[in-house]
């Protein structure tokens, strides 16, 4: 499967020249894939202003992505401030040509920048299929949560619950070497391919943010990587076959632990 990962400088709040400018960027970009994934709040930046920049859940911005995936026959994927029943939520749109249509609603808010007292947190998650894969996507700060993130081995069918965790991401640049570890950790430990999208560029709070957006493969080798700090499209296959066949002759989910999950 061919994926697009947009590697953005998001103009702090501004909805309406981040998709002008993500327009810009696609109208460069000539190759085709199955997936175009954003950053998370891609038409804002990670703004604590919710009650003047969110959407209405499916107005404007989730509109343009429909009118995106029908002109360049990709899926979009990406995350932007909603409001639903008077209620905040840091929403994932994952939008398909065929009108098929999914959304997640990040499940761990980052107190540290105070999301938990702007934004109502999810309480579950999804897993979308796409052309023989099955993908988990999450938002940002998910990713330091294995248990949320966690791939399930069903034993008596023989399979994973999915094949791709996916992260959008509004990750500061002082942290990225945490970022790009727990990206590792996680194709690891869930045998699985990781994408993680994040955005470049100071955002509104004077935040440096440097991109490093990753795919990493089941055995946790990093297989594409944009430049540091580059804003632009990158294209990137992952293999199903290379997949299927780590996971028969490294077959550790055999003998994972059972586990409930409590939200």
């Amino acid at each position: 499967m061919k994926i697009n990962i947009v590697q953005t400088n998001i103009v702090w709040e501004n909805p309406s020249k981040n998709r002008d400018a993500i327009e810009a960027l696609l109208s460069l970009h000539h190759e085709k894939a199955e997936l175009t994934i954003l950053p998370e709040m891609f038409t804002t930046g990670f703004t604590m202003q919710p009650e003047k920049q969110a959407e209405e859940f499916k107005t404007t911005t989730y509109s343009w992505l429909k009118t995106m995936s029908n002109k360049h026959q990709t899926t979009f994927v990406g995350s932007i401030p909603s409001r639903e029943q008077e209620q905040f939520f840091n929403r994932l749109h994952w939008i398909e040509p065929s009108g098929k249509e999914y959304f997640y609603d990040k499940r761990h808010l980052f107190r540290m920048a105070r999301e938990d007292r702007h934004y109502k947190a999810g309480k579950d998650t999804i897993i979308i299929e796409i052309n023989g894969w099955k993908i988990k996507p999450l938002i940002c700060y998910d990713l330091r949560f294995p248990v949320w993130c966690r791939n399930v081995y069903n034993k008596v069918n023989d399979h994973w619950s999915y094949d791709v965790l996916l992260f959008v991401a509004n990750w500061p640049e002082v942290r990225n070497y945490p970022w790009q570890q727990l990206l590792i950790a996680r194709a690891i430990e869930n045998q699985c391919y990781v994408i993680g999208v994040n955005r470049v560029g100071n955002d509104g709070n004077g935040i440096a943010h440097c991109g490093n957006s990753l795919v990493i493969n089941p055995r946790g080798e990093i297989i594409s990587q944009i430049p540091l700090n580059q804003e632009g499209i990158y294209t990137t296959e992952i293999d199903k076959t290379y997949l299927e066949e780590f996971r028969k002759i490294f077959p550790v989910g055999i003998d994972a632990d059972d586990f409930e999950l409590h939200c």
